[in-house]
């Protein structure tokens, strides 16, 4: 996972809330220094595992059983995302413990600094989850499969809990050093876990998960300005 990760500015602003709004040239410096710091001090990592799957019913909830994982995802918005697949991929990501210590100093030296910095590595997480997606994918398509999109523990009604059966599976904390808090936090903090279903049918495409599922949806400062955070 040597791949050079490059940040996308406009991006960065989006996250940092910026509106087309004029702003000086020290800020503009303090952006780019921030993007070159977070690329540069980022040990970030991925895993992923495949996993055949069983759909069905308990307790009069949707159930997806992963096979071999002693996992069961339940809920009606992962059920509707699975549903149509027999296969899936669950898969983890991290920035490492770097990126949370830098902002973490930052916050109490230079808040500007902070959440630069934290926007930064907004980015930056989800390219390496890009790339996770693109090998996903690739793995996918050798065996005949198309994929849909990444969903995510606390999306709709897929507990946030699920993260630690998900992290378990993947032995993530042996393979990543990712692990959690006893409140389902992850640590470190700029990390994610996703599911992506494998499907037989190429006419389905993948689509966007929309805001309705997403666990922000009430306190989302993208849709609070009229926008959105650009996952949906």
């Amino acid at each position: 996972m040597s791949q050079k990760i490059q940040l996308d500015k406009s991006e960065v602003l989006r996250y940092l809330g910026h509106k087309n709004q004029n702003f000086d040239k020290s800020i503009d410096a303090v952006i780019d220094g921030c993007m070159d710091e977070i690329v540069k001090i980022s040990r970030y990592r991925y895993i992923y595992k495949v996993f055949d799957i069983k759909i069905g019913f308990e307790s009069g909830q949707s159930c997806i059983e992963l096979q071999g994982a002693n996992l069961k995802l339940t809920g009606n918005d992962i059920y509707e995302h699975l549903r149509d697949c027999r296969r899936c991929a669950v898969m983890a990501a991290t920035l490492g413990i770097e990126t949370d210590n830098a902002i973490r100093i930052a916050q109490s030296t230079d808040m500007l600094k902070a959440v630069v910095l934290d926007a930064c590595a907004a980015d930056m997480i989800e390219k390496v989850c890009d790339l996770a997606e693109s090998e996903i994918r690739s793995s996918a398509e050798e065996s005949g499969y198309a994929i849909n999109y990444r969903f995510s523990p606390g999306y709709g009604d897929l507990p946030i809990t699920t993260q630690k059966s998900l992290l378990a599976a993947l032995d993530a904390g042996r393979r990543i050093g990712l692990t959690l808090t006893d409140s389902s936090l992850m640590v470190p903090g700029k990390s994610v876990t996703a599911i992506i279903g494998f499907t037989k049918d190429y006419s389905v495409k993948p689509k966007k998960r929309g805001c309705s599922v997403c666990s922000m949806r009430k306190n989302c400062k993208f849709r609070k300005a009229g926008s959105t955070c650009g996952r949906n």
